[in-house]
């Protein structure tokens, strides 16, 4: 179906949601099928931003069911509204939400991408993974590294520009196993969780059981601790192990999955799990979640940005 993007008045409804930083209007372009995703856009992008709002439309289900299935829960309604974040139309501006939570995060701003929309797809998958985790793993690198191996896997590595992990690789794999870095924009964090998630994967494991753990695990957990809850070793195996798997890699690492890990898991069941809107997977408890911006970048645009200010 296909909705027409008019900038008359000043947004177009009135309950328009309160976005991270889009002041501009906001037009109504239409509800997901399931009315869990309400989809708005920057009528100043014209036909080309709209084909982007117009395919999210259509694809936002099939991205909340698989993101419902990797997190084991049901999530609440969502807002996006697509825009040239940082004035860019290629999806490179990113995207951006306040909170890890269906109350303080469903607010989503997702950079337009012309002429490919699975870019869109992903940027808002992105997002809506921190969403899911509850208030937990917010603003740190564990729930970084999560949210774009869910957004790798649900929107079909559409976002292979943003790898961090080779930048981790190459500034000589500092040890973010062990600990947790309080932060969600340091590349070299983000990316050895990156790289650790792709082996772990190459392990057998899934990202389901990955993601549900994390989050049961909370913000004081660490990677390692991860690799103790999901097979018999102990946590001090496993940053030995994974540099292991690292050095023994023929090319180093090239991607943010190093161990080619993504076409195996990209088949998320399709049926939504049978539980309550919001609840938690295991009964595990929300965390506070402090309202702030989530942004997400490739690395080149956010360390540029840093060196502009």
């Amino acid at each position: 179906m296909k909705h027409k993007l008019t900038a008359t008045g000043t947004t177009g409804q009135a309950s328009v949601p309160a976005w991270p930083s889009y002041k501009g209007v906001s037009q109504l372009v239409g509800t997901s099928p399931s009315g869990r995703v309400t989809i708005y856009a920057d009528p100043t992008l014209g036909q080309s931003g709209l084909q982007n709002a117009n395919d999210l439309v259509a694809d936002a289900d099939r991205v909340v069911t698989a993101n419902d299935n990797l997190f084991g829960t049901i999530g609440g309604p969502v807002s996006v509204v697509i825009f040239a974040l940082d004035g860019v139309t290629d999806g490179t501006g990113g995207a951006d939400h306040d909170g890890c939570d269906y109350t303080t995060g469903a607010a989503i701003e997702v950079c337009a991408a012309f002429g490919n929309s699975a870019r869109v797809s992903a940027l808002f998958e992105a997002e809506l993974s921190e969403c899911s985790m509850n208030g937990n793993l917010c603003g740190l690198s564990t729930g970084e590294a999560l949210s774009r191996w869910c957004a790798a896997v649900i929107g079909n590595n559409a976002l292979s520009d943003f790898a961090t992990a080779p930048q981790w690789f190459s500034d000589g794999m500092p040890d973010f196993v062990n600990k947790t870095d309080p932060t969600d924009q340091n590349a070299d964090s983000t990316g050895c969780g990156m790289a650790f998630l792709s082996w772990l994967m190459s392990q057998g494991q899934g990202l389901n059981t990955i993601a549900q753990t994390m989050v049961s695990l909370g913000d004081s957990g660490t990677l390692a601790e991860l690799y103790a809850s999901l097979t018999p070793q102990a946590a001090s195996a496993a940053w030995p192990a994974f540099q292991n798997a690292i050095n023994g890699l023929p090319n180093g690492v090239t991607s943010d999955d190093p161990f080619g890990v993504t076409a195996q898991v990209s088949q998320v069941a399709a049926a939504a799990p049978k539980m309550a809107a919001g609840k938690m997977a295991k009964s595990v408890t929300a965390a506070t979640c402090i309202k702030g911006s989530r942004r997400l970048r490739p690395p080149k645009h956010a360390a540029a940005r840093r060196h502009s200010h």
